[in-house]
């Protein structure tokens, strides 16, 4: 009989793409993928270990799944990704539902893992492969709108707070060959977006063409004509002129930047070793708006990291003001065992104060969002049909090539479609419209 897999996506855009390679794995070994859980004969969570309480999701997933065990004896889970990979052999004790863990560069394995389970041996594999990029395996992709393409994969920069280094391993970059190849079948398939994807695009290099990621971003956009192109994420150490005059001389890449800056005090930025100053990040920001006109710029912020003070905290409150960011994903730091800082600096900033500050923070980004987002309305932009409004059958919910999200009347309209809306209203995370035309 045929079996069914469920696979759980937890975390970043990298997360969901190699979900996507691992849905095509287990296709071959024979396996239906399934959207609901209940008919799964195997249920695979693809986790992320960024965040403390992203693990506690996944804790408490596998909690709800052990009445589903008891029911259904012969149901498989398998925890992979980041937090095994992070946790290691423990996590088996960690919850008795586990019957297999893999680690991000092990997803080749999975079909032993699983075989070894229907056995009754609870296996893994966390071994760390240097080499392992995933090229030469096509994602199975559901949509047909947008697509994600990885282009390198883990991390060499060391954050003080972060554990990508430990769970994704060191830089690695596919061959651009591999990479246009890929993206010229999507183009053919008729996607209309697609996004390079890597913890640290900037750091993209192929050895064999000399490419680094302004090379590679330039050929995409050339063999990728007509379809709008994106990539994330970029560390601010990294960018480059040579880049941003890629964004700036291609019209289908998008002019849409996401450069985590974290903190605003230069103190922070050292504490964190995030390479850079206050001052190096705002030269870069001049640098993309000289260059990218009507650029919008998102980011990442961590409120109450180790030692972080009040004026540290206000220094971050007046570079959002400066700098003026479209969005930013807001976190309060938790503490993530065997990073730097976890060793080496203590965490003492009250849970309170963290949380405080970060209600600050969110604050003053709806306000800067909401004005930015109100000065659009009248304004006439190309947007890219994603799906059905959550809200409304009748209304239609896209994105600018700025990345900002639009709901609009569908008057007709499909997903895929390019339309031309005009802005009548908005809120600080949404603008809202009516078309004029389609494009």
């Amino acid at each position: 009989m045929t079996k069914k897999v469920h696979i759980r996506t937890f975390g970043c855009q990298m997360n969901q793409a190699d979900s996507e390679i691992i849905t095509s794995l287990l296709q071959d070994e024979g396996y239906v993928v399934t959207d609901v859980e209940d008919s799964a004969d195997l249920v695979i969570l693809n986790t992320c270990a960024v965040r403390e309480n992203a693990v506690e999701k996944i804790m408490n997933t596998l909690d709800n799944l052990k009445g589903k065990r008891r029911l259904r004896p012969g149901l498989l889970v398998g925890v992979i990704g980041c937090v095994p990979q992070y946790y290691r052999e423990k996590m088996f004790g960690m919850s008795e539902g586990i019957d297999f863990l893999a680690g991000p560069d092990t997803y080749r394995q999975l079909p032993l893992l699983i075989e070894n389970a229907e056995r009754g041996i609870r296996g893994a594999n966390l071994a760390h492969i240097p080499e392992e990029t995933y090229q030469g395996i096509e994602p199975s992709r559901t949509g047909r709108i947008s697509a994600f393409v990885p282009v390198m994969r883990g991390c060499n920069n060391m954050c003080a707070f972060c554990v990508v280094p430990f769970t994704r391993g060191k830089e690695r970059s596919r061959s651009t060959t591999s990479v246009i190849d890929e993206v010229e079948r999507l183009v053919e398939k008729g996607y209309k977006e697609i996004t390079l994807l890597g913890q640290n695009v900037n750091s993209y290099y192929d050895g064999d063409t000399g490419d680094r990621f302004a090379g590679l971003l330039e050929k995409v956009g050339i063999a990728a004509k007509g379809v709008r192109v994106r990539f994330t994420t970029s560390h601010p150490k990294d960018i480059s002129e040579s880049l941003v005059r890629v964004i700036a001389e291609h019209e289908n890449i998008c002019n849409a930047v996401h450069l985590p800056v974290q903190s605003g005090s230069t103190r922070m930025l050292e504490l964190m070793n995030r390479g850079h100053s206050r001052e190096e990040y705002l030269e870069k920001i001049a640098m993309i708006r000289n260059s990218v006109p009507g650029v919008t710029i998102s980011t990442d912020l961590i409120a109450g990291y180790c030692g972080e003070t009040e004026e540290d905290h206000c220094e971050t409150l007046r570079m959002m003001e400066e700098v003026r960011f479209d969005f930013s994903y807001m976190f309060y730091y938790s503490v993530r065992p065997g990073t730097y800082a976890a060793e080496h600096l203590p965490d003492d900033v009250p849970e309170k104060v963290k949380k405080r500050r970060l209600e600050e923070i969110i604050a003053l980004q709806n306000r800067i969002s909401g004005e930015l987002h109100s000065a659009e309305i009248g304004n006439v932009v190309e947007v890219l049909a994603e799906s059905e409004s959550k809200r409304s059958e009748t209304m239609l919910m896209g994105r600018t090539g700025t990345n900002r999200v639009v709901v609009f009347d569908r008057n007709g309209f499909l997903p895929g479609d390019l339309v031309q809306v005009c802005i009548a209203s908005s809120t600080s995370a949404t603008l809202v419209g009516t078309p004029v035309s389609s494009s």
